[in-house]
């Protein structure tokens, strides 16, 4: 793993681009004046050099270098497949 860079951990709602995916990012804020916990979410779009994720996937995202106007982050790794492929996985 590369030292220094900012990790994120995400959904997949979108694979239709090549070699992209849009990751949806979760985190939990509490508001200023009433206290109460709020769900906020980020779509930031992600390189996918393999193009292996699929809508639904949990995938682990890392910050780089600017790719293109709005890509500024790497797939690290898939955390958890969902679909087909994953009931392939299971049954071999």
């Amino acid at each position: 793993m590369k030292a220094g860079k900012k990790r994120l951990v995400g959904s997949v709602v979108s694979d239709k681009m090549d070699k992209t995916v849009v990751v949806r990012v979760e985190r939990l804020v509490r508001h200023p004046r009433y206290g109460k916990v709020l769900r906020r979410a980020k779509k930031y779009k992600a390189h996918d050099a393999k193009n292996e994720c699929r809508v639904g996937d949990v995938v682990r995202i890392v910050e780089s270098r600017p790719l293109s106007r709005e890509k500024r982050w790497a797939v690290e790794e898939i955390l958890k497949r969902t679909g087909i492929e994953a009931a392939m996985e299971v049954e071999q």
